[in-house]
């Protein structure tokens, strides 16, 4: 994939990555076997017909490929750019068995942006018509607008469901909007797939906190016939030592919405501040890790320090951003852990800054839960290191909003959805769940794939409540 080069990009926040042209689609695509088994689409979790689309593009029919991988995914220009291919679809082909596999990933991004430019949103012809609204077979809400709720609402839009997202935020999107850097995720791509479910007739609220202006139960009181619960993990998690609450030191979920949402890359034009210091350091190792390291050196800090506990073999980032990252002289400290970050002299009535973070030296122990290597520290090899800025990336929790407000509702010891997987029905009738808010922090493929299953189940359920109420109707007259 043809990129701009790490001296210009890390000044600017245009996309890294410039996309396929036409002839590199086509050649890139004529390396797929089209296997009979196609263990790709077992890879991918939205289910996507992954040999057909590409022998579409082998073909030069872009057209017929677009449609073919909007029969199973509504956000294919999302997917193509932030989904971990290499450790799905892309993981299990066979050409990468022996050398590099199909690039499954840049070749849905090229069809996706190819019918943006040249089809102007009008969809694609396998895309069935919504049915009228007094036909609808029923009513569904869905609490969060990120990529499970999208997911969900374009599956049973096309059923012909009314559906209604209710978005706490101003912008819908979720973690799209708030959480992924322009510059690997282009905020005008995630508004054109949004449209697009849009245009299947879906409708959504913005500044509608549920659990606050209305309950769960207060949905079902106005008629809807099933919730879907997708607000994601945005609780931020800190670290729990001393000097954490600093002036200069943010959480990621912070640091990335203020960049991001409320566009502080583009200060003044837009009033959000957002200090960026000379020296910053980012604790984590995961995507949100990078995307803050990297937003920061955009936002003018001369060095960027990234400090994870692990190796860089067990970062749990993506290789593509880890290398982009290390490629924009992003510094790494790995088997480093922070102890306490240090304050200077009182600057104003908020308190001290940030001028240092003290952080000891690791050593990998035995695999933990995850299978993992456990970091253990080493005694006495304690060290300084200068800092202006802090940003932890170290994850992020479930909002307890949804839960503390819903009856019935069961979670599990750390606040997290508790469902059945295959289905995503939850403990209390007629909600289901899926995305972050079950599974914690993962990734947007991974929230899409929770959310086609769960559509399946809610559209069998209602179906199935719909027929018994037609018959005790006809029973009783």
């Amino acid at each position: 994939m043809p990129k701009q080069e790490p001296s210009v990009r890390s000044k600017n926040f245009n996309e890294v990555a410039l996309g396929y042209t036409k002839d590199m689609a086509v050649a890139e695509a004529s390396r797929c076997l089209q296997c009979k088994n196609s263990p790709c689409i077992a890879g991918c979790p939205v289910e996507i017909d992954i040999p057909g689309f590409i022998k579409k593009v082998s073909e030069r029919n872009f057209e017929e490929a677009a449609s073919i991988l909007k029969q199973k995914n509504a956000l294919p220009a999302i997917c193509g750019r932030v989904c971990p291919q290499e450790d799905q679809c892309e993981k299990v082909c066979v050409l990468g068995k022996k050398g590099e596999p199909v690039a499954i990933g840049y070749l849905e991004r090229f069809v996706a942006d190819w019918e943006a430019e040249h089809l102007k949103g009008e969809g694609t012809p396998a895309i069935e018509k919504v049915r009228e609204k007094d036909e609808a077979p029923g009513r569904v809400a869905i609490v969060g607008s990120g990529p499970a709720g999208l997911t969900l609402a374009g599956d049973l839009a096309k059923l012909g469901y009314r559906v209604v997202i209710f978005e706490a935020l101003h912008k819908p999107g979720g973690v799209l909007k708030y959480g992924i850097p322009e510059f690997r995720l282009p905020k005008a791509i995630v508004e054109r797939e949004i449209e697009y479910v849009k245009s299947l007739g879906v409708e959504i609220k913005t500044d509608y906190v549920i659990g606050r202006i209305l309950t769960i139960d207060d949905l079902f009181r106005e008629g809807f016939d099933a919730v879907y619960v997708a607000t994601g993990a945005g609780l931020p998690k800190f670290m729990g030592i001393p000097g954490e609450n600093l002036s200069g030191v943010y959480s990621a979920n912070e640091f990335l919405t203020r960049s991001n949402l409320m566009k502080a890359y583009r200060f003044p034009e837009y009033k959000t501040p957002l200090k960026i210091g000379k020296k910053v350091t980012v604790v984590g190792g995961g995507n949100v890790a990078m995307d803050a390291a990297r937003s920061a050196l955009r936002l003018g800090a001369d060095e960027v320090h990234l400090v994870y506990r692990r190796s860089r073999t067990e970062m749990p980032a993506r290789i593509e951003e880890v290398e982009n990252a290390e490629e924009e002289g992003i510094i790494f400290h790995f088997l480093t852990n922070p102890v306490r970050i240090i304050g200077g002299a009182k600057e104003n009535a908020r308190g001290q800054w940030v001028r240092a973070i003290e952080c000891i030296r690791m050593e990998l122990g035995e695999p933990d839960e995850s299978g993992r290597r456990s970091p253990i520290p080493i005694s006495g090899s304690e060290f300084i290191m200068p800092v202006d800025i802090v940003i932890m990336a170290i994850g992020t929790g479930a909002n307890p909003l949804i839960s503390s407000t819903t009856r019935d509702l069961l979670v599990d010891k750390r606040g997290y959805i508790i469902i059945e997987p295959e289905t995503g029905r939850t403990s209390k009738k007629g909600v289901w769940a899926g995305g972050d808010i079950v599974t914690g922090s993962a990734t947007v493929i991974e929230a899409m794939g929770s959310a086609r299953r769960a559509a399946r189940s809610i559209h069998e359920h209602i179906s199935k409540k719909k027929s018994v109420q037609k018959i005790r109707s006809t029973e009783s007259s």
